[in-house]
């Protein structure tokens, strides 16, 4: 009798059953019914030689703590470190995740009511989301506490950026702002203010306030959470 032989190859996806093929999962199933590692493989395309997409997937996420936040933040040059990722497959990668974070607060309509620290964090979402380094945004509102513009006012280290007064108030005038609100973030995920922020909090309120201009919260923002000045009465 014969003895089988076994290979140590793995299987290639045109191998899979059809139900187990991602494309054709997703095209019987829809999306939801894909798990990360499986719409990560859609996206790669294909994997190596040695190594199927999906479990090429697998291993990038695994690389990345399971966790699609800490995918978002590599960089393509990060992704093509992984053997089987070129520049290519690496770029749909970065493009995707950007895609979800400009999905996650598009307004519904051009006019965006900003009349909450919760509104204005979520506002923020697709520009603060996974940054590495530290950057001051400023919302600039009508006197109806309607949106007229976001703008990022400096982009700095991991534990400071410097804000610029004399350009933050020249973009308030031009803009025709009466409030504002400002807001950084904090790569650490710690939402507690230093004294440099209530410092640089109360410096920027009392020069707003010669311009007859309000500053209505300051807004301390991580991936998770956020910490606001209004809401804690410290403004």
């Amino acid at each position: 009798m014969a003895r089988e032989i076994y290979t140590t190859l793995p299987l290639k996806i045109h191998d899979w059953a059809p139900e187990d093929r991602p494309r054709e999962k997703l095209l019987q199933k829809g999306a939801a019914g894909l798990t990360d590692a499986e719409l990560l493989a859609v996206l790669i395309g294909s994997g190596t030689r040695n190594i199927s997409v999906v479990a090429l997937a697998q291993h990038i996420l695994k690389s990345n703590g399971n966790s699609l936040q800490e995918l978002a933040k590599r960089s393509v040059q990060e992704l093509c470190r992984f053997k089987g990722i070129g520049e290519a497959k690496a770029v749909s990668i970065v493009c995707a995740m950007e895609l979800t974070r400009r999905r996650a607060c598009e307004p519904v309509n051009n006019r965006v009511l900003v009349n909450s620290s919760f509104k204005a964090y979520k506002l923020l979402q697709p520009d603060l989301t996974d940054k590495s380094v530290e950057e001051f945004w400023v919302l600039l509102l009508n006197r109806a506490n309607y949106l007229i513009k976001k703008i990022k006012i400096s982009s700095g280290g991991i534990s400071r950026t410097i804000v610029d007064a004399k350009l933050l108030f020249r973009l308030v005038l031009d803009h025709q702002a009466v409030s504002l609100i400002l807001a950084h973030n904090h790569p650490s995920g710690n939402t507690t203010p230093s004294t440099t922020d209530i410092d640089l909090t109360k410096s920027l309120k009392n020069a707003a306030q010669l311009l007859d201009v309000t500053v209505l919260d300051h807004i301390i923002f991580t991936d998770r959470n956020y910490f606001s000045f209004s809401d804690e009465g410290i403004l």
